[in-house]
């Protein structure tokens, strides 16, 4: 796109015209390819954010960008009152790399999917239970999106501040804590909603008995597992959907969206045939949910997902990464922890993680701190040893500077 104005005036825009729901940095980017971005001035940046986590394939995936320009070429959008191709072929790619899991409803982003996802849980179990179950236990730390039910969903008071009364039905454990989540669990109780990596809390993946345990706690209880799969789905952890890392789990519903589209908005629930009963024609909908484009696009990143193995090399790539970052912990104190699944990492701090982050931008490494403490790596899925050994050099370098 030609440029008309320049990044200051981009600036002054956003501060005059948008919303203030972000702290902003003082970078607007003009081109992306890969794991690489360029700002307007034509520096360059490596990108370990990734969009957070959306841009999977890294920017401007050559399949992506052709499938998307094709079928703006042909049809935009139809009503979801019509059949539509593409979504139709989307959603059998995503059922078959399940377990178990049959049928989608798409809509356009991570929170939507989550909302979708207690309404179907709440809606299966008045239908098989009756009126009073209801509740949804979630786990402390957690983060399930920003509409009203999902900043209720997510078990951090800071998201929820201000925006009360939230709605009545949730209640919130420690993570990885199984006994817990037994005794949190009432007659009232109708799901288990958790993330099987606690992305924005800090990254911290669940344990093989935790989840296994919890599964095994739906069973018996009669509860339907929702896991919420919006950043760690579509290969991010080294499967194809994270809960495939764990033997024996099989969740009843779970969310994806981030990385489904490549960068084009796109989210979705998808639910075992059973769970799926819940929703009847008028339950829920979405009027540009599962749009050709966007589903083309998702149809694009699943079949190079699949036919490139880009899980597989998430995988090797994030142990790679992990073991790149553990020799830079033996040079640094203040690292206190390296922790993640597939190229999904946090770096824990004892010092100022968002002042590392500032001076990792200053070096051209785009990554960024949760809960002031941790730096959240989450490169493209498509990045390489050589990409991955530069930005530890330029972390490790941040983090010296802070040290000193």
């Amino acid at each position: 796109m030609t440029r008309t104005v320049t990044t200051d005036e981009v600036i002054a825009l956003t501060d005059k015209y948008v919303m203030r729901t972000y702290k902003r940095l003082p970078i607007v980017f003009a081109r992306g390819e890969g794991c690489r971005l360029w700002d307007a001035d034509g520096r360059e940046y490596l990108d370990f954010l990734a969009g957070i986590a959306v841009n999977s394939l890294g920017h401007c995936h050559p399949a992506v960008v052709k499938s998307v320009c094709e079928q703006t070429a042909g049809l935009m959008h139809v009503s979801n009152v019509f059949h539509i191709e593409q979504q139709a072929v989307l959603a059998e790619m995503l059922v078959r790399q399940t377990y178990g899991l049959a049928k989608a409803f798409f809509c356009n982003s991570g929170a939507e999917a989550n909302e979708a996802a207690i309404k179907l849980a709440r809606k299966y179990s008045w239908m098989r239970y009756g009126e009073d179950r209801y509740e949804i236990v979630t786990a402390e730390q957690s983060f399930h999106g920003r509409t009203l039910a999902t900043i209720t969903a997510t078990g951090q008071p800071k998201y929820q501040r201000g925006f009360e009364p939230l709605p009545e039905g949730f209640r919130y454990v420690p993570f990885n804590d199984l006994a817990a989540a037994k005794a949190a669990v009432s007659d009232k109780a109708c799901a288990i909603m958790l993330e099987p990596v606690q992305g924005e809390g800090g990254v911290y993946p669940a344990t093989q008995d935790y989840l296994r345990g919890i599964y095994e706690l739906c069973r018996e209880r009669g509860l339907l597992l929702i896991l919420d799969e919006v950043q760690t789905g579509i290969g991010r952890t080294g499967r194809f959907y994270a809960y495939q890392n764990f033997d024996g789990v099989k969740p009843d519903i779970i969310t994806l969206a981030k990385a489904l589209g490549g960068g084009i908005s796109i989210g979705a629930m998808m639910a075992t045939d059973e769970a799926a009963k819940g929703f009847e024609p008028g339950n829920h909908a979405s009027t540009f949910g599962g749009n050709p484009v966007a589903c083309a696009a998702g149809i694009a990143v699943v079949r190079t997902m699949v036919d490139e193995r880009i899980p597989e090399r998430a995988m090797e790539m994030g142990e790679y990464l992990r073991g790149k970052l553990a020799e830079m912990a033996d040079r640094r104190r203040s690292v206190v922890d390296i922790r993640g699944l597939g190229l999904m990492a946090g770096v824990e701090l004892s010092v100022d993680a968002g002042r590392v982050g500032e001076l990792a931008l200053e070096r051209g490494l785009i990554v960024n701190s949760i809960a002031g403490r941790v730096l959240r790596l989450l490169p493209p899925l498509i990045v390489g040893k050589p990409e991955i050994d530069e930005a530890v050099e330029i972390i490790d370098y941040a983090i010296g500077e802070v040290e000193a």
